[in-house]
Parts: C-alpha cells; structure tokens; sequence
C-alpha cells in the first residue's frame, strides 16, 4: 500500500538506475540495486543532514563504460559515487585468485543486484537484495530494514559459498563520509584497546600522516616526519591522506561526530578490522584532482587493501567451507 507517512517504500530511478527508497518520519534511505547496492542517500530529516558523501562525478551506471582504456582500477573508480558499497570477495586493489582476475573492490560493488520487498506496513520496511559474482562461486543476500519512528537502518547481510570447494574472500562495507556532514574537527570515537596498524606503504603522492611500522595504540599515533597524529580528530583541507587498519575490537562499533552524528555497530567476529580511508584534497591527479574531503571508516575481513591474494598469503581472509554461509548484521544510527 501506498503511503507518505510512517514507515514507507518508494521505487524511483535515479541517473537511469534503479533504486529504492526507505523512509520515515525521521530518516530517508535511498538504495540503488541496479548499482551494487549502493546507499546514495542517508538523510536525517529534523537536520537537513546527509551522511553520504556524494562525489563530485556523480552516479554514472557501468554498464555505460564503453570508452576509455582497459584498468582494472578504473572500472570502480570511474563509476564511483560515494556513499556505501558492499565489498566482495576481493578488496583494495587488483588481485588474482585461484587463476580468476579480479579487479578493484572485487565483483559485487558494480553488478545489479535483484531486489524484493518483504515488509511493508507503518511499522516496518524492508528489501532484500540478492546478487552472484561471476568469476567465484558466491551468492550475496542483502536486507535493509526500518523501523517507524527511529534514526537507524538495520543492515543483515549474508554470503554463500555455492561449491564444493572450501574458499576465500575478503568482505567490507566501504561507507565513506564527507561535506557537508564532515568537517575540520570532527571527532571518530572507538571502544578502548584498539590498536593502529599504518599500510605499508604511502597511498599518497604527497605523503602520508601516519609514520610506517606500528602497531600503535589508538588514537594518537607517529606522524610520518616526526611528532603525533591524532586520528581521532578530522584535519584541515590538503592534509596529505592515509590508509590504516585499526584492530583489536572486543565490540563493533564507531561514531563519527561533527554537529550531528552517527554511530556504526557490526559483528566483529565476521569482521575483525576497520579500514581508516582519509583523502582530504591532497591527491592532485586522477582520479581525485583534489576534490576529494572524505573520511572512509570500513568494517572489513581482511587487509591490506591490496587484494585477496594478500589477505589470504597473511592469513586475514575470511574462509567458507564447502556451500558455507557467513552472516553479518549491522546498525547506522544518527545521534542528534
């Protein structure tokens, strides 16, 4: 039934895709199934607040990429909105599993997904979203769902091992916060004991904030040249960018606070790390041409961002048995 108050669902298209809208009286959802599943939109409504970041190019569907040389990179980037992906089986950079070639951010992020509603009432909404990869034998299922009268989205989530092999893979949720939300000041809150394991390597041509090495103790950490770096605190404007890996969660949860907030929670167990993704305008050349002001705060199984051959040789991959399940719930809630 169609309604415009309480909980309520809409279908619309967006830039020629394909997308749903969970809505109520405090938040607005938009999810983009013709498009991996994306989260284009999180909007609380008493603030005028979006928390997804929205990048400057905007959502591009690619299965309109017919120009441009082949890269395996830019499949992702090219076509990189912002806000929330689902990242599956491979995450980071370009890998090669088992002889199958997979390209930034694995296969799931970029497909179309297929979407089925299953609960529509004033009380409640919720899709699910089902999709296979191509070059692994995987099936990932996807529920949204909320809730007359809260600020939360309730995210269950699952992935299916459809051989008769045991296997790898890595799994994330590439949820990225920017402007108007994020600003210079903004604080990350975690649980106590977290610890801070720097990438190997600079991701930035300009530098990086965090010194190489570690493990350090969250949240103040070696700069890269001398001193500390708070990675608690959101820095000014043109700060060079990093990628860290933070560990050690006995609870899944952060919140990222400027004016207003939002708390993330997640099975830890499922996924034991929270990728740090800081490009703050730094990054002069393709693909960010300093337009970038972002913070991407990413549960993850797995790490480096270097692909799923890495993650399995140091043994962070998570594993499937023959036709196994993994099952992952989260929550993002706004605190206002």
């Amino acid at each position: 039934m169609r309604r415009n108050w309480a909980a309520r669902l809409r279908s619309v298209t967006i830039d020629g895709l394909r997308a749903v809208v969970l809505e109520n009286e405090r938040l607005r959802v938009t999810v983009v199934p013709g498009k991996g599943g994306d989260v284009v939109e999180f909007l609380h409504k008493p603030t005028d607040t979006d928390f997804v970041w929205l990048s400057p190019q905007g959502l591009r569907d690619p299965a309109h990429h017919l120009q441009g040389a082949a890269d395996d990179v830019a499949q992702f980037v090219d076509h990189y909105e912002g806000g929330w992906q689902e990242i599956f089986p491979s995450g980071g950079a370009p890998s090669e599993y088992r002889g199958a070639r997979l390209a930034q951010h694995g296969e799931v992020a970029g497909l179309p997904w297929d979407c089925a509603v299953t609960a529509d009432s004033e009380e409640e909404v919720a899709v699910r979203l089902s999709v296979r990869t191509r070059r692994l034998p995987y099936r990932v299922d996807k529920t949204f769902r909320l809730r007359a009268g809260t600020a939360a989205l309730e995210v269950e989530s699952s992935v299916h091992n459809e051989s008769d092999l045991e296997l790898h893979a890595m799994w994330g949720q590439h949820i990225v916060f920017g402007r108007p939300f994020l600003r210079p000041g903004a604080r990350i809150r975690l649980p106590e004991g977290v610890t801070v394991i720097p990438h190997e390597t600079a991701v930035n041509p300009r530098g990086r904030r965090v010194r190489a090495g570690g493990p350090w103790s969250w949240p103040v950490v070696p700069a890269d040249g001398g001193g500390g770096t708070d990675l608690s605190v959101v820095p000014e404007p043109g700060t060079p960018g990093d990628v860290v890996y933070l560990t050690g969660f006995t609870e899944g949860w952060y919140e990222i606070v400027a004016d207003v907030g939002m708390r993330v929670e997640w099975d830890a167990e499922v996924l034991p790390y929270l990728w740090m993704w800081q490009e703050l305008g730094a990054w002069q050349d393709y693909p960010w041409w300093g337009r970038l002001y972002t913070v991407g705060l990413e549960p993850f199984a797995g790490m480096p961002t270097d692909g799923l051959a890495r993650a399995v040789a140091n043994g962070t991959a998570l594993t499937l048995g023959p036709r196994g399940t993994r099952t992952l719930t989260m929550r993002a809630e706004v605190l206002a």
